[in-house]
């Protein structure tokens, strides 16, 4: 087996708009504008489901309207602007006290499921090239988007925990030196950090579980520390954007929540399959096929 001249990470610092044109030609030649897209809208189906069973389950251990409370601060970073819509949505289904039985329990799974689904496909086509598809079995395949869907209630779980503790045992304030030091702010600030924090990690983890074969625990939270800070950039962006300049609500009317709702998650989702394609990219540099580096 033929190695590069250089270690990768001197490569990409060496050759940087090589490595990003050839990035950008992978995710072209992968069709991640439809593979994005097809992502968007089956979290968009899912979105909702997900979040009532998390909250249906989730609601033996904390009350619903802690839960809730939590959901409306931390839906601003999936769906910019539009985190009130769902949870309007979120609470209907609730106040109705629909009975939940072995139906409706198994339709809201399949719509839960769908998002990882269609990114577990994703993942396939971008990491191809590994050609590992015998180390991962047709059950596990089956069974990984529902796993996703209980790591994700888990999560939602432990940061409902933690954003209680926090509001519950700051204080206002605290006697330092013999002056009085108000921390106002401080708890919102301490759950941001939070929200961001559990965000690359969630990312993260799609990096390194849902590709055949795994990637190294190293590039998958390099790249979702990276995604996460992007998408910060790119959230607050489309928050402004939305408040301030769109006109969408002219144009679709009624319909302008589930635009604004779909048009973030097919952003999202790209910026999803960028991270992935440079962890493909990088991989392919550690462990080039016969011919030259890039240059």
């Amino acid at each position: 087996m033929s190695h590069p001249p250089y270690p990768p990470a001197v490569q990409v610092l060496t050759h940087p708009v090589a490595f990003v044109l050839r990035v950008l030609k992978n995710f072209q030649a992968h069709q991640g504008l439809l593979l994005a897209g097809a992502i968007a809208y089956n979290a968009l189906l899912s979105l909702v489901p997900l979040l009532i069973l998390c909250v249906i389950a989730l609601s033996h251990l904390v009350s619903p309207a802690e839960l809730l409370d939590t959901l409306g601060r931390y839906l601003e970073w999936l769906v910019p602007s539009q985190s009130s819509a769902v949870l309007e949505e979120l609470s209907r289904f609730l106040d109705k006290r629909v009975a939940i039985g072995s139906v409706l329990l198994a339709t809201l799974l399949f719509f839960s499921s769908l998002t990882f689904s269609a990114l577990n496909q994703a993942m396939a086509v971008i990491f191809a090239r590994r050609n590992l598809a015998h180390l991962r079995s047709s059950l596990l395949s089956l069974l990984l988007p529902y796993a996703f869907v209980a790591l994700l209630g888990i999560g939602l779980l432990a940061v409902t925990l933690i954003s209680v503790g926090v509001q519950t045992l700051m204080p206002e304030s605290v006697v330092l030196l013999g002056r009085d030091w108000q921390l106002n702010g401080l708890s919102g600030s301490l759950l941001y950090l939070l929200g961001a924090l559990a965000e690359a990690l969630i990312i993260a983890a799609i990096y390194h579980f849902l590709p055949v074969g795994r990637i190294a625990v190293r590039y998958a939270l390099v790249g979702g520390f990276t995604a996460a800070a992007l998408w910060e950039i790119i959230r607050h962006l489309l928050v402004w954007y939305f408040t301030s300049l769109s006109n969408a609500s002219v144009v679709y009317g009624s319909l302008t929540s589930t635009v604004v709702i779909l048009f973030s998650l097919e952003i999202g989702a790209t910026l999803l399959l960028l991270g992935a394609e440079v962890i493909a990219e990088y991989e392919r540099l550690e462990h080039p096929p016969a011919g030259p580096a890039i240059s």
